[in-house]
């Protein structure tokens, strides 16, 4: 997605030059540093030995790390000034221009982006011509991530019209910002209005938004922590048991969940705690062969009778477009 992918950008260039002056850093605290896991980190490190001086493999960083601490083995091979090839720089250009048209960023980021594209332009001489013949366009939520980050920063009120996967419906509400993350996708926190309680608000559901003039005043709350995922369970939320086959077993990777007990024909039985049993209703349905939901017996009933009506739809769409 075009947000994460500026935010670990971003992170990524600052983490580069803080490795630089601390040699051996400990993962621990340099996640600690810039307010990430330590999963996270790790997933930035795997990424910055592909990065380097040169896009055809040659001086690139060696950085790598035993679990514990982290270590540049050649920060003076990669200081020297950057030299371009003529490919080189018109693919920096296309990005450039790029992710300079993302709604998504920030305003002082774009300009920077522009400025330092300028550089890049009158550097690269007859490369700059080449690359203002070629494009590239991104789809992403960001209109939606700028008016919620002007909300927060104007400390004013938003109104959304947002799509609730587990009611399967359109809400309108208005909700006053607390703060944008990104866990697999990005969010926003805010106290709701409708619901007189915090909520978290996939920004790719927001179907409409608009930003309002009165003033966003949410309650004084601790921020959760997110070290250990959006969705963390409690021991008190009721067990669902979801059964799959080998083609379904990708739901233990994306779903927290108490038990994966393999089964004979190489699938797996998953026990799920959720405070919104009825919320994997769906899942159920994404499955179709390669899953069911076996308990609790009404959740699992419910499940079968929505897969049956969704069948039932179709048959008859198909018998009409027939007719």
């Amino acid at each position: 997605m075009a947000v994460n992918a500026i935010d670990q950008t971003r992170r990524m260039l600052s983490l580069v030059t803080y490795l630089r002056e601390r040699p051996g850093a400990h993962v621990s605290d340099v996640a600690r540093a810039f307010g990430i896991t330590e999963d996270e980190l790790i997933s930035d490190l795997d990424v910055l030995p592909m990065c380097g001086t040169s896009f055809r493999g040659g001086d690139l960083l060696d950085i790598d790390t035993d679990g514990d601490r982290i270590w540049w083995h050649n920060p003076d091979d990669v200081a020297e000034p950057l030299r371009l090839a003529a490919d080189e720089a018109t693919a920096l250009l296309v990005a450039a221009r790029a992710v300079a048209t993302l709604p998504g960023l920030r305003e002082s980021d774009r300009q920077a982006l522009l400025r330092a594209t300028a550089k890049l332009e009158a550097a690269a001489g007859e490369a700059a011509g080449a690359s203002s013949r070629l494009s590239v366009t991104f789809e992403s939520e960001g209109g939606v991530f700028a008016d919620v980050d002007r909300a927060i920063s104007e400390r004013r009120r938003l109104w959304l019209r947002y799509y609730s996967p587990a009611r399967d419906e359109l809400t309108e509400r208005e909700v006053d910002p607390i703060r944008l993350f990104a866990v697999g996708h990005t969010y926003m926190e805010a106290w709701c209005r409708l619901s007189e309680a915090r909520r978290t608000f996939r920004l790719d559901r927001v179907a409409e938004i608009k930003l309002l003039d009165a003033p966003a005043a949410p309650p004084e709350l601790e921020l959760r922590d997110l070290s250990a995922g959006l969705v963390q369970p409690s021991a008190d939320d009721p067990e669902v048991v979801v059964e799959v086959g080998p083609g379904g077993r990708w739901v233990a990777e994306y779903y927290p969940h108490d038990s994966a007990e393999e089964l004979p024909d190489g699938g797996l039985r998953i026990t799920i705690r959720t405070p919104a049993p009825a919320s994997l209703r769906r899942l159920a349905l994404r499955l179709g062969r390669d899953g069911r939901i076996t308990a609790p017996r009404d959740l699992a009933e419910n499940a079968r009778r929505a897969a049956r009506e969704a069948l039932a739809a179709y048959d008859s769409d198909d018998a009409q477009r027939q007719g």
